[in-house]
């Protein structure tokens, strides 16, 4: 039987095991960061939209539904600086909301826009 040298093989699981847990840890890293960025924002989508049928459904001015979003803000990350503006049309009242908020990411800071109008549900406007 013949004996096979493998002197140039050590320490090649080694290396390769240590890349796939690089690798998974920068993805946790991501997945920490930004999963409760897109959850909170998921769950203001359904505050303006919830504050949208509200002050349609009651016949709020439409400041109602913007100092609404404007004293919930802070609870839900949004930042300080974020656009919030209602406006009544066709008997509906719809509320947008803008920010940029910045998630830093191993070399890179990801730049998340949100953007997002809600319009109140017709049925639900007073006439």
């Amino acid at each position: 039987m013949k004996k096979f040298s493998r002197t140039n093989e050590l320490g090649g699981s080694r290396l390769n095991f240590l890349i796939v847990v690089l690798i998974i840890a920068i993805v946790v890293y991501v997945g920490y960061q930004v999963v409760p960025v897109f959850y909170q924002s998921f769950v203001f989508k359904d505050l303006m939209q919830h504050d949208a049928d509200v002050c349609a459904a009651q016949g709020y001015p439409t400041s109602w539904a913007k100092d609404q979003l404007a004293k919930s803000a802070p609870e839900y990350g949004v930042p300080p600086d974020a656009v919030i503006s209602a406006t009544q049309q066709d008997s509906r009242i719809e509320v947008r909301v803008q920010f940029v908020l910045p998630i830093q990411l191993p070399g890179y800071t990801y730049q998340y826009e949100f953007d997002h109008t809600a319009r109140s549900t017709a049925f639900l406007t007073t006439k």
